[in-house]
């Protein structure tokens, strides 16, 4: 993994996340991501508003939601709109070869899943350290759990072969905007991605996982000498 400095690594985030915005088409309906690079989008996405540009957009969590009113961007719903022309967010990891997803490090993964597959296209940015050949390695894999009865699917999800830990903050469960809780699984081997999320989700009591398989249209990596896409 790239080790870079905070500043710089802020740089290469604003880059991707200014790259993004520029693809937004206007009156299109955009999905907004969470986490620091998404925030970095809202700020470019309210820039071209100022500018004239026109959207409607759908939050992914409720952080997201209150930053967006704070800076003026108009909110929508799926009541209003079923479809999204694009989602923007970021990913805490991003498989070179495939632009398969690891998120949820925010507690959003379960809406950001929602948004992502209801969008036509799934714009992804990352500063360069989130690049890896494999998913997993020493970063847990977030998994949406139900509350009641939570300590059985812990013990269901150690089966599949990980290490589970119930997600705490300041001493007490974190719950999710869904009012859910989170198990941060590690895994001491490589997997494969797609048949780990069949056998999750196959889970009673996981309502979602972190990792986002064929969701990404575009990933736009941010490096030092500015942001570029990433192809298959």
């Amino acid at each position: 993994m790239t080790i870079v400095s905070p500043d710089a690594q802020e740089a290469m985030k604003r880059a991707a996340a200014e790259r993004a915005v520029a693809e937004i088409a206007d009156g299109a309906v955009v999905g907004l991501g969470s986490g620091s690079t998404a925030e970095l989008a809202l700020e470019a996405l309210a820039a071209r508003m100022a500018q004239g540009l026109r959207v409607n957009c759908i939050p992914t969590s409720e952080r997201t939601a209150a930053l967006a009113r704070r800076l003026g961007i108009v909110l929508t719903s799926f009541a209003e709109h079923r479809r999204i022309d694009v989602a923007i967010d970021g990913a805490d990891q991003v498989e070179r070869a495939t632009l398969n997803l690891m998120k949820g490090r925010g507690g959003a993964l379960l809406r950001e899943k929602i948004v992502a597959s209801a969008a036509d296209r799934m714009i992804v940015m990352v500063d360069e350290t989130k690049l890896v050949d494999r998913l997993g390695g020493a970063m847990p894999l977030a998994v949406e759990i139900t509350r009641f009865g939570w300590q059985t699917v812990i013990e269901r999800l150690a089966a599949v072969g990980c290490v589970p830990r119930l997600r705490l903050a300041a001493h007490r469960p974190f719950v999710t905007d869904g009012g859910n809780y989170i198990a941060d699984c590690t895994f001491a081997q490589d997997f494969d991605a797609l048949a780990l999320e069949e056998r999750l989700v196959r889970i009673t009591g996981v309502i979602e996982t972190g990792l986002f398989i064929g969701l990404a249209s575009q990933v736009i990596v941010g490096r030092a000498t500015g942001a570029e896409p990433l192809g298959r």
